[in-house]
């Protein structure tokens, strides 16, 4: 019997890992790409599989927050005046979603997924040999002021009694000791044991791709805005090596996938929030990761040095970098440690594709057969990626999926 056919567009980590998993199923994947593998937004995150966020990002709804981040008090959220009438309908959808009791049922459902990733991505990282780039040593989370930490020791102990995640809180004796480095500690810390920490977040997605490539699957550059259907039935793209024909194509584009499905009729409501990332050489060292979560952002130590990762910016569609946040987050990091020298000289840029009901869409398009749909991860597309990989391969073959597909039905906002 011949094998079933696809087309996974895009290369980042949940296109990849879906490739991967659709392989591994029988599958003859062709993964394409406009540019090399793990290039866009799956490179430039903070490199860590988290397993301790159970709750997706809400939308704060008290009036302190919002008041903070209308007058750009925060440096957690940042926004350009003239962008916000094209994001205003998803925010508003945003914050809907955000109410104490629809976040907890989102949330409820987003544990099933998230408490499966580091296992998912254990089974491809013993596969890919790519363990050197993993640390399963968790990751820290700064607190300058008492109140604050005394607030997330309490969190800390809420998640530990529910969902049995594991946490050691660290007064600013122990920050200091366990990293030299700071020369400031405030409040202490909360230390996160159970997730993974990655030196290389688009190292390792290249791992897996690698493996996919060793297994058979061709990796093509190609313009997923050029996707039709086929006339003899599926699917085509046109890429370097021609046209290419499937009988299935899975969107796995990220903060792209919207613009591609509007041209099917699609009209899927995003909250695209830009991030940026810097690396620093020649100063201080860290052990693990740290966010200092007065200032929104996160130090990281990776291969090519220390790197500063950003918080959400709305931004209107190819607009210049503004990094105004990642100069905020130098200027509160400096404070810490030495910092050291810029290793880049312009940050880089990225966009994480986010749904108003923080969950992404798995699952076929409700008009077009054979065209499915893996995308819409938030902040957790590297986290995410290789459990909804499986889920929609196995939902795809007509398995029994990892867990429940129904609420990540693209329907919901497609149909």
């Amino acid at each position: 019997m011949a094998a079933r056919s696809v087309l996974v567009l895009g290369a980042g980590m949940v296109g990849v890992a879906s490739a991967l998993h659709l392989q591994d199923r029988g599958w003859s994947v062709a993964l394409i790409d406009r540019s090399e593998v793990g290039r866009e937004t799956s490179y430039g995150n903070a490199g860590i599989i988290q397993s301790e966020a159970v709750r997706p990002y809400p939308m704060p709804r008290d009036l302190r927050s919002l008041a903070a981040i209308a007058s750009r008090r925060t440096n957690d959220v940042h926004y350009s005046l003239a962008s916000l009438p094209r994001h205003l309908g998803p925010l508003v959808r945003y914050w809907w979603h955000s109410a104490p009791r629809r976040h907890e049922r989102i949330s409820n459902i987003y544990t099933r997924i998230i408490g499966r990733a580091a296992d998912e991505h254990g089974k491809l990282i013993r596969a890919a040999g790519a363990g050197v780039l993993v640390r399963r040593e968790g990751y820290r989370v700064l607190h300058r002021r008492q109140p604050m930490m005394n607030a997330a020791v309490a969190e800390a102990e809420a998640l530990h009694a529910r969902h049995g995640i594991h946490y050691r809180v660290l007064a600013p004796a122990e920050l200091a000791q366990a990293e030299p480095s700071l020369g400031e500690t405030w409040a202490g810390a909360i230390h996160w044991l159970d997730p993974w920490t990655v030196s290389d977040p688009g190292g390792l997605v290249t791992a897996y791709a690698d493996l996919f490539s060793r297994s058979g699957g061709a990796i093509i550059r190609g313009d997923a805005a050029t996707l039709a259907p086929a006339s003899g039935g599926g699917w085509a793209v046109k890429t370097a090596e021609g046209r290419i024909e499937a009988e299935a194509a899975v969107i796995a584009l990220g903060p792209w996938s919207a613009d591609i499905l509007r041209g099917f009729g699609y009209h899927v409501p995003m909250v695209s929030k830009r991030g940026y990332h810097r690396h620093f050489v020649g100063g201080g060292q860290l052990d693990l990761p740290l966010r200092d979560a007065a200032f929104g952002y996160v130090l990281a130590p990776m291969k090519k040095g220390l790197r500063i990762t950003t918080g959400a910016e709305l931004s209107a569609p190819g607009a210049p970098p503004a990094p105004i946040q990642l100069g905020r987050a130098e200027s509160a990091a400096r404070q810490l440690l030495e910092l050291g020298d810029p290793l880049e000289r312009e940050a880089w840029l990225g966009t994480r594709p986010c749904t108003p009901d923080m969950l992404p869409l798995i699952g076929q398009a409700p008009k077009h057969d054979g065209l499915w749909m893996n995308f819409g991860h938030g902040h957790q597309g590297f986290t995410l990626g290789p459990a909804t990989g499986r889920m929609l391969a196995e939902v795809m073959g007509g398995e029994e999926p990892l867990v429940d597909a129904a609420p990540f039905e693209p329907g919901r906002y497609c149909a």
